[in-house]
């Protein structure tokens, strides 16, 4: 017994040496976190000690629903979908499968179909393990898969708002939406930063900027799993961080490479995901590709170092879509599917999304017995995931039932959804104060995004890209419906000229009869023309031109050119360039994907019922070329030099970033600091006054920038620290403060460590600048480096 006992031990102190698996890692930077309940802990240790190593893998284990339906394969469902219960009982009694996610079909399915179904998958997991198993679902911007549920704007839309309570109010509506069919976690918020207007899932994040991503991101953590993180009670739903690490800064297309300095991924893409472990999420998908030519599921240094050790995470630790597999398969890194389980098991993944296989399982206890991967580092994982199970509530109530949660779909739920479609709503450009349209004004309403319910919501609504919608949502209203509702249908007129296809490449649009499009228009008072995207997300979005297609450049030049004012209406979820004809639209009004009231919300834009006070949450480009973000370096901003170039910028842009228009008019006034020179201890007190000089009652987004002098680290422009979302009536003045410390002007250094250097800097709001003094320098906890 000892000879063996000893053999294992090297084995194991071997699989230390050579493949890094997971151990016990000094936590830096833990902050509240998530809740650990000693009783707990106890249960979930006896359950590691009487629990075999098949079930342990299992708990590991996450797959499809459609290998557990009956269909013709595990890709197909018959509809209706039903369970096939020998293959339940496969999946659960001969693999201990632990979690099933996503729908069957790529469709949405009714709160008691849910109910119906993870029913019987916990009654079955019940019997077999007594654990109960964890269904998951990406729950975007309301509960995706499930018809009927309440759709707010996407997160680019919810970003645009600048109001924290409203993205809140979003969260909680979409956590208790999902609980209602049985569903208690939700694969939910992407903390990646839209920083690449090319990127396909850029409307999935809240905008470039890394203050606002984190403060936004921690009302929808908050949303979903209430202050207090206790995540049993009713209508609550563990939070997702996703994707775990720099996955958008990459080529503009999802899923390929990036280079990433480690300094950079702490100081912009780090901080989103460190607030949101602080505040107490439950779980974190991981990037799906590869930073330095790592794949970050394979990433020891990035998922056990810093995740787990460095920045305090106890949660869980789940793959992507077949990202274990695609480690073999796609980067060529694991020379076998067994290899990549190692080498991601061992590099701190907990869940494997597998989907459609049970090779995981076979390949896991494989590794185990070989002591390729440690006890100690499947006992990690499972604890993780029990841990989550527990929190839930799970095992004292498996099944939460849709009778139990009256306000699925409630009035009171619309209402959220429509004001945050109000304030999301950007006014670009207004030239000559052409809007707001007077009821009446006889209108031509155009373009392909006019008269479409898919493109209003996006993608992942109804099905993953969001073709399904109009069998969904044929009770809302389009642009153009709204917009006859409120102008009454005798003063609108509809031609679309442009139409997208019913199946196909989103990114095709056709030209239909664009001369009697004309003809329309010119008997028109003013032309609403529509223009954008059709729905994706993920790889079916990337792109290889970022300019809206030829097809709409001609329309909107077409209706310039009858001379009739043009308001160009943009439906879309990047900034696609406009930049050949903008300068012919005489307003121009960003919609994003506003979601099921966003028609209603935008023709109450439109003619005047509603103020816009939407705020770009990215820089909007001009040209494809300068794709860069509003924080950039002073060397991308240079000036004219004579006989060297004669262009006066780098850096031309369409509108910038936090720019949005208002039916009023704010001026800004009396910028105050109450000292001018603070030591790394004090605190800076700033004031600003913000008054509505207009005539109608308005929103604003007061924006506080901060910008440093000289460091060692070029810094940039400026960077956004402080912003408040105020309502002022006609003539209405208020004072405005904020709070500042040397953190907030901390960046992280050239020892990957955030830092904050004496010197001088200027506080930014809108046309007010004051200047004041950092005395003393201050370093903000000790890190050390990744080396990757």
């Amino acid at each position: 017994m000892n000879k063996f006992r000893n053999c294992w031990l090297m084995l194991c102190a071997l699989a230390v040496f050579s493949c890094q698996p997971q151990a016990k890692v000094e936590k830096k930077l833990a902050g509240v976190g998530i809740p650990m309940q000693q009783d707990i802990e106890q249960k979930i240790q006896k359950h590691l000690s009487q629990l075999t190593l098949e079930e342990k893998v299992g708990q590991m284990t996450q797959i499809t629903v459609d290998v557990i339906t009956k269909g013709e394969n595990a890709f197909v469902s018959d509809e209706p979908m039903e369970l096939d219960a020998q293959l339940v009982l496969e999946a659960i009694q001969k693999y201990k499968v632990g979690s099933v996610l996503n729908t069957a079909n790529n469709r949405a399915r009714t709160t008691q179909k849910w109910n119906e179904v993870i029913g019987h998958l916990q009654k079955v997991s019940m019997e077999e393990i007594g654990i109960p198993m964890i269904y998951g679902v990406d729950a975007i911007h309301g509960t995706t898969y499930t018809a009927g549920a309440t759709f707010f704007p996407q997160q680019i839309g919810q970003g645009a708002t600048w109001n924290p309570e409203l993205v809140r109010k979003g969260a909680e509506v979409c956590a208790y939406e999902t609980r209602a069919g049985g569903i208690p976690w939700n694969f939910s918020p992407v903390l990646d930063m839209g920083r690449d207007a090319r990127w396909a899932r850029m409307w999935e994040t809240f905008g470039e900027d890394v203050y606002l991503n984190t403060q936004l991101g921690l009302e929808i953590i908050k949303g979903y799993q209430g202050d207090d993180n206790d995540i049993s009670k009713q209508g609550r739903v563990a939070a997702c961080l996703k994707h775990f690490l720099g996955y958008s800064s990459a080529s503009g297309k999802d899923r390929t490479p990036a280079y990433i300095p480690e300094r950079e991924l702490r100081e912009i893409y780090l901080p989103t995901f460190q607030a949101a472990v602080d505040q107490g999420a439950y779980t974190v998908m991981v990037n799906s590709g590869l930073i330095n030519g790592i794949p970050v599921h394979a990433n020891y240094k990035l998922l056990t170092t810093l995740l787990k050790g460095e920045m305090g995470f106890d949660g869980l630790v789940v793959t992507d879509w077949a990202d274990i597999e695609n480690i073999h398969n796609r980067d060529k890194v694991a020379d076998s599917h067994k290899e990549a389980v190692k080498m991601a098991i061992n590099a701190g993944i907990d869940m494997a999304m597998v989907p459609y296989n049970y090779d995981f399982t076979t390949n896991l206890i494989e590794l185990v017995k070989e002591g390729e991967v440690s006890m100690e580092r499947i006992d990690d994982a499972v604890a993780r995931i029990l841990r989550v199970k527990y929190a839930l509530g799970l095992f004292e109530n498996p099944m939460d039932k849709q009778e139990d949660y009256p306000k699925f779909a409630s009035k009171e739920f619309e209402n959220a959804a429509l004001e945050t479609a109000r304030e999301s709503i950007t006014l670009l450009k207004n030239k000559d104060a052409v809007l707001p349209l007077k009821k009446g004004t006889k209108v031509l309403v155009t373009g392909p995004n006019a008269h479409s319910m898919r493109t209003l919501n996006g993608g992942w609504t109804y099905s993953w890209q969001g073709e399904k919608v109009k069998e969904f949502a044929d009770g809302y209203q389009t642009i153009l419906s709204a917009i006859q509702q409120v102008n009454g249908t005798q003063n609108v007129v509809y031609q679309p000229s442009v139409i997208y296809p019913e199946e196909g490449n989103y990114d095709v649009d056709e030209v239909v009869d664009m001369k009697k499009t004309i003809r329309a228009a010119q008997a028109a008072e003013v032309i609403v023309l529509c223009l954008g995207e059709n729905t994706y997300t993920e790889k079916p979005g990337d792109l290889h031109d970022v300019n809206i297609s030829k097809n709409q450049q001609e329309l909107a030049a077409a209706m310039a050119k009858t001379g009739k004012p043009v308001v160009l209406v943009l439906n879309e979820g990047r900034p696609r360039l406009i930049s050949g004809f903008e300068s012919k639209m005489d307003a121009v009004v960003q919609t994003y994907l506003p979601g099921n009231f966003g028609g209603q919300a935008l023709a109450e834009v439109l003619f005047g019922a509603v103020n816009p006070s939407g705020k770009l949450p990215y820089t909007y480009p001009k040209y494809a070329n300068s794709l860069l973000t509003y924080d950039h370096k002073h060397a991308e901003n240079q000036e004219k030099m004579e006989g060297l170039y004669d262009y006066e910028s780098f850096m031309e842009i369409q509108y910038p970033f936090g720019h949005g228009l208002s039916y009023t008019t704010f001026t800004y006034s009396d910028l105050k600091v109450n000292k001018t020179n603070i030591k790394a201890d004090e605190t800076l007190e700033v004031s600003v006054k913000v008054k509505n000089t207009g005539s109608r009652a308005g929103k604003e987004v007061v924006q506080l920038y901060i910008s440093d002098h000289y460091a060692t680290i070029a810094p940039s422009v400026k960077k956004l620290k402080r912003f408040e979302k105020i309502m002022l009536e006609p003539e209405e003045e208020k004072t405005v403060a904020f709070q500042l410390t040397a953190k907030d002007l901390a960046f992280v250094g050239m020892e990957n460590e955030w830092i904050s250097e004496r010197g001088s800097f200027s506080v930014l709001i809108e046309n007010q600048k004051v200047d004041f003094n950092l005395t003393e320098g201050k370093t903000f906890g000790a890190t050390a480096s990744l080396a990757l």
